[in-house]
């Protein structure tokens, strides 16, 4: 069995767009074995300079995969083409 797919989801409180990209997540990633790590932005000052009012940010492993919107059939997609990568 392969190891969870890390996605992280940057996201901060109060952020209706960040409550639609963690549903969009887990339904998308639904059966494809992700593991979903959820960091608040405004928790750590770098964090909060460094995304600003860009959330959600969403990154799929190393790599920055959503910014703002996304759609489960949009994340599962993106997981598919890493698989073939």
């Amino acid at each position: 069995m392969a190891a969870p797919v890390p996605v992280t989801l940057y996201t901060r409180e109060g952020c209706h767009l960040c409550e639609a990209a963690r549903e969009a997540i887990l339904r998308g990633g639904e059966g494809l074995g992700i593991e979903l790590r959820e960091i608040d932005v405004d928790s750590d000052p770098d964090l909060a300079r460094r995304f600003g009012e860009e959330v959600p940010v969403v990154f799929i492993g190393e790599r920055k995969a959503f910014k703002y919107r996304l759609t489960p059939e949009a994340f599962r997609d993106r997981l598919r083409r890493l698989e073939l990568a």
